[in-house]
């Protein structure tokens, strides 16, 4: 279809699949690696909350010993509030350390 000045505009179905589509490219979920082990799940999810609404936050645990493994994933709500925690977090410190914030990947 074209809109009134001569350009093609696809349909609105069309585009709302592209929109959800995209949402569903760029992941929300986080991985957050090399954090101190004094870091609790309350403190991750204070610490990216500056930056976005969070859906969850979870320190990754030996299940032996229940001590942190010293990463962690966050989910954060949108994929634009993924993208700017991964700017501002990435390399900056928590409790003295830098820590690693990126894209979680899957485990295929």
């Amino acid at each position: 279809m074209k809109d009134i000045s001569g350009n093609f505009e696809p349909p609105v179905i069309v585009r709302i699949f592209l929109i959800l589509f995209l949402e569903v490219l760029v992941s929300t979920k986080l991985f957050v690696g090399s954090l101190p082990w004094s870091v609790d799940d309350d403190a991750l999810r204070e610490k990216f909350e500056e930056h976005g609404n969070v859906v969850s936050a979870k320190i990754v645990k030996d299940r032996d010993t229940g001590r942190s493994r010293g990463f962690g994933f966050v989910e954060m709500e949108s994929p634009a509030e993924a993208s700017n925690a991964i700017k501002a977090l990435n390399d900056s410190q928590l409790n003295g350390r830098n820590i690693v914030v990126n894209e979680a990947r899957s485990r295929n």
